[in-house]
């Protein structure tokens, strides 16, 4: 059956072939992106009936923006696939002073996808991009009042991400399903060039389990789960994600800086 599905950051890399993929198989798919140029030939690329939206996901009035737009055209959505993330920036700070990291890598995802969740089902996925990469998180970066390096703010950004989804996937006993997603280190991305100035491997393994992830009977039972495509299976995030103090701190944070912008 045809699903329909967002995929934010989908003009390049994992999130263009994800949505290549997708398309492949007759789903209907929703490209997100920064650059309107991008987006139109991305949506030559994926074909079908792409549809195409513009948001900045460092200006947090722009991911409320985007959701209205989505919400305006759609009643339901079967999957939002949480891709876009970013490691090094030009500019690493927002105008209000939040490491760019976090704003783009935690807070939108969880902004964009509490505001969809209105047209999400039982059975509707949320699979949240995380990372091999995972620091626990210093709460003083998350507001925005000590800087680090880009790998470190990373880190604790996907950290952060990953404790969102099990925490939201707790508080929604009856779906959607919210998964975290390692989709494997070192994949041929922008980003593993930039991070790491390696090649890194075939980009279509980490697309295969993000396709997994959002349509196949696999993870319909997977919500709160960590899945490690490194292990090629479901697994532990970085120890910090079990600790009980650490992730209400880091929701409440979460929570503080999204009322702020909001």
């Amino acid at each position: 059956m045809s699903k329909t599905i967002l995929i934010t950051g989908s003009t390049d890399g994992i999130g263009l072939l994800t949505a290549k993929t997708l398309a492949s198989q007759g789903h209907n798919i929703l490209l997100h992106g920064r650059s309107e140029a991008k987006l139109d030939a991305a949506a030559k690329d994926v074909g079908g009936n792409a549809e195409t939206y513009s948001a900045d996901l460092s200006n947090m009035k722009e991911v409320y923006a985007l959701a209205d737009a989505i919400r305006q055209k759609h009643s339901h959505l079967d999957a939002i696939i949480n891709n876009a993330g970013v490691l090094k920036v030009s500019q690493t700070q927002t105008s209000e002073g939040y490491d760019v990291r976090f704003m783009v890598n935690t807070f939108a995802p969880y902004v964009l996808t509490r505001a969809l969740l209105p047209i999400l089902d039982s059975h509707s996925r949320v699979v949240n991009l995380s990372s091999a990469a995972q620091a626990p998180v210093d709460m003083d970066v998350l507001h925005g009042h000590k800087q680090v390096d880009d790998m470190a703010a990373y880190a604790q950004s996907k950290l952060a991400i990953t404790i969102w989804s099990q925490e939201l996937a707790s508080e929604l006993n009856d779906g959607p399903v919210v998964v975290a997603v390692n989709p494997g280190s070192l994949l041929a991305s922008k980003m593993v060039k930039e991070g790491f100035g390696v090649a890194g491997k075939d980009l279509q393994i980490g697309a295969d389990i993000l396709c997994e992830a959002a349509t196949a009977e696999s993870f319909a039972g997977a919500s709160g789960k960590y899945f490690d495509n490194d292990l090629g299976s479901f697994s532990q995030p970085n120890a910090a994600a079990l600790n009980a103090n650490h992730c209400a701190e880091v929701m409440q944070g979460i929570e503080a800086v999204v009322k702020k912008l909001s």
